[in-house]
């Protein structure tokens, strides 16, 4: 059963390497076997590899002990790279919809694509080095809908999506050092993960990860950090100082050689003294407290700066708890000064070993559960949580290294092959920029297609799993045709201008101005194009409307006025042309009104002569017009307001701007307006009836000669039929 297979894990540390043989038995792990070798020399340091051959060798003595237990042959091995050359960046992503939808997980896919693009982005910019990189996987550490926090968006109505996320980076050189040890062992690399990863995967199990805790793993070279909360392992990092800086130090003190100081270390604590032999074959003997004297300053020096790493990735604040593990924490009062560090309490930094391992069950009974196995047996237990391990896939035509998180599907690929995010998916055409009387507007593109994938032949999708040495075809997306949008399919180009020409209504589309020239409704609007839809025609255009040749001679009138052919004919105006005129220009107007005068006066000549009735007449009419003049300043003054005094408060001329007939009038000179005030600014003779009656309109209705008139009032008249 897959359940009972042998998983073998290896951690590769800086002084020893660490074979752990085991299955899986529901929640148990079973380990068979265990056993670990020291380096004869200095092939690592600060966990990374620097003689691949004599570590291979190391690694294929710890397998042939593990085969000798076990009984049977190993060939894959789960491994772990140290946190020395682990980057992370922790990025935020947010993707806008068109429209309010609802979320899908290729949505919820193109996120986590863009928030890694810009990870990458972002490590490489702040990056000096020239290494290469691989991505190496990443973590969401919480999603927003709208801008809230959501647990999960998929199915969500959203406008916007977001997500915060924690990405991490191996250099390339580190990924195939560890790949090629293991191949001179004779081993395939079935695993691989982070140390960080793996302590904390078994030291600080899911249920706890809501507080906000650090582990930390004191190895040899390297103290690697990671800090929980809020249910999500929020970052990752490290100090490149741990045990063996302590253990150079007792190897100093003592005068020994690094392996017998190593071990001085290991009995610290264990009795009051510790006897070993020094580097001329004397023994010696060294108390417990010697030690710890010799050692507190590398002590108070790393935990100092594991303190400040804490701070710094949780935000520079102190975490609630430390779980330490690792044999370097191991040391007496190790913990108490991270506490002290830290500013909490001492009993909240503490070793993890015994406590995790309630469901570690070794069938050697001699073996001790403590804090130096966390990460081993983490390791071990990596392969059933995440299985991840680099494969081989080609991709369009190219092979690839990829690291696999046992959920690697084709636009994980496309990914970290650096196929760019915007050519998976449709992409629209340009859209088209334009103004229409004044106002912005815009149109959209059209949706291209999306990108055409395949995988070994078949047809795929983004979301298709991806497997070793599997065969990726991307065809990439299109982009949508470009806007494209016709004056006449504009709503304003559905307006009209109704006008009277010879007594006959006719309706007259609006002409569409663009850039300042006159369009047709089949004019393509360009980016950028200035449309105006002009409220008026003039004489021509309304005499090529309608296809009319004029004689020349021909009177022109708009509105009973007369014109020319450049003369504006607005919406409810009346356009007349004739042979004959027809009507009294203003010249002749005014001659009419002196003519009206002088008959007057030949009127009161002809009672002169008669015995100065006409004097009589004239002073009778003089006293009469007095009294008018003053009862009706009476009458004004009386309906004038009063101030506290009960004097008279008189009001100032106002002007008034009213539109007639389609243009514009300002009457001035009174404080207040009727509709017959009108008259005295347009030239419309009421004296000479052109039609059955006249039309007198405000605001579209029906008015009376004495209503009054407001700012911005739009007048209408003219002679019915």
């Amino acid at each position: 059963m897959e359940r009972k297979k042998l998983v073998f894990g290896l951690d590769i540390g800086t002084r020893s390497i660490v074979g752990t043989a085991g299955y899986k038995d529901g929640d148990n792990f079973i380990i068979v076997s265990q056993h670990m070798k020291e380096h004869e020399s200095r092939a690592m340091l600060d966990g990374q590899i620097h003689d691949i051959r004599k570590v291979g060798e190391t690694i294929l003595d710890v397998k042939n002990l593990l085969e000798q237990d076990i009984g049977q042959p190993l060939k894959e091995v789960c491994i772990a790279a140290a946190g020395r050359v682990l980057r992370t960046v922790t990025t935020n992503v947010e993707l806008v919809f068109d429209n309010e939808r609802p979320v899908t997980e290729e949505d919820v896919f193109e996120l986590a694509s863009m928030g890694i693009e810009k990870a990458y982005g972002e490590f490489k910019d702040e990056s000096d080095l020239e290494l290469a990189f691989y991505c190496v996987g990443y973590s969401v550490i919480r999603y927003y809908l709208n801008g809230f926090l959501m647990g999960n968006l998929e199915e969500h109505k959203a406008k916007t999506i977001g997500a915060d996320l924690i990405a991490t980076f191996l250099p390339e050189d580190v990924v195939d050092g560890l790949y090629r040890a293991v191949e001179i062992a004779g081993l395939e690399v079935a695993n691989m993960t982070l140390e960080p990863i793996a302590a904390i995967g078994l030291a600080i199990p899911e249920r706890f990860r809501l507080l906000n805790i650090a582990l930390v793993d004191v190895g040899a070279g390297t103290s690697d950090i990671s800090i929980t909360k809020d249910g999500s392992i929020i970052a990752y990092g490290m100090i490149p100082m741990a045990g063996d800086a302590l253990t150079e130090v007792i190897a100093h003190r003592c005068l020994v050689e690094f392996s017998e100081a190593e071990m001085i270390k290991r009995a610290t604590g264990k009795s009051d003294s510790i006897e070993f032999t020094d580097i001329i074959g004397l023994p010696q003997t060294i108390k417990t407290s010697e030690v710890l004297e010799a050692t507190f300053p590398v002590v108070n020096k790393m935990t100092g700066q594991i303190a400040d790493k804490i701070r710094e990735l949780n935000g520079d604040k102190p975490v609630s708890a430390v779980f330490v593990v690792g044999g370097g924490g191991k040391l007496p009062g190790f913990t108490n000064e991270l506490a002290d560090k830290l500013g909490i309490q001492r009993e909240r930094v503490a070793l993890r070993g015994k406590e995790v391992m309630d469901k570690i069950i070794f069938q050697d009974p001699s073996i001790e559960k403590d804090s130096l196995l966390v990460t081993p047996i983490g390791i071990c237990l990596s392969y059933y949580e995440q299985s991840n391990n680099f494969i081989f896939v080609t991709f369009n035509g190219k092979r690839h290294k990829l690291y696999d998180n046992s959920h690697l599907a084709v636009v994980d690929v496309a990914m970290q092959v650096k196929f760019p995010n915007d050519k998976l998916f449709p992409r629209r055409g340009k859209e088209l920029n334009y103004r229409v009387n004044g106002v912005a507007r815009f149109l959209r593109g059209q949706m291209g297609e999306a990108a055409v994938i395949t995988v070994n032949g078949q047809e795929a999708d983004m979301n298709t799993p991806v497997r070793s040495n599997d065969v990726i075809v991307v065809k990439e997306s299109t982009a949508g045709a470009p806007a494209h949008l016709e004056i006449g399919k504009l709503p304003e180009c559905r307006e009209s201008i109704q006008v009277t020409v010879n007594d006959q209504p006719i309706t007259l589309p609006k002409f569409a101005s663009v850039n300042g020239s006159l369009q047709s409704e089949f004019y393509d609007i360009k980016d950028g194009d200035d449309i105006l839809f002009l409220p008026y025609y003039t004489v021509k255009q309304v005499v090529d409307f309608m296809d009319v040749i004029l004689e020349p001679g021909t009177f022109l009138y708009v509105n009973n006025k007369r014109a020319d052919m450049d003369t504006k004919v607005y919406d409810n105006f009346a356009l007349i042309w004739s042979l004959e005129e027809r009507y009294l220009s203003d010249v002749d107007e005014d001659a009419r009104k002196a003519k009206e005068a002088a008959l007057r006066a030949e009127s009161f000549a002809d009672l002169a002569d008669d015995d100065g009735e006409m004097e009589k007449l004239s002073e009778k009419r003089r006293e009469e017009e007095q009294r008018e003049e003053e009862a009706k300043a009476a009458a004004e003054k009386a309906a004038l307001p009063v101030d506290e005094e009960g004097n008279p408060i008189v009001e100032k001329p106002v002007d008034l701007t009213v539109k007639v007939n389609g243009e514009f009038v300002t009457l001035t000179g009174k404080t207040q307006y009727v509709y017959v005030n009108i008259f005295d600014y347009i030239s419309f003779n009421l004296a000479e009836p052109r039609g059955k009656g006249i039309v007198t309109n405000l605001n579209g209705h029906t008015a009376q000669f004495n209503e009054p008139l407001h700012s911005g009032d739009v007048l209408d008249i003219y002679w019915s039929n």
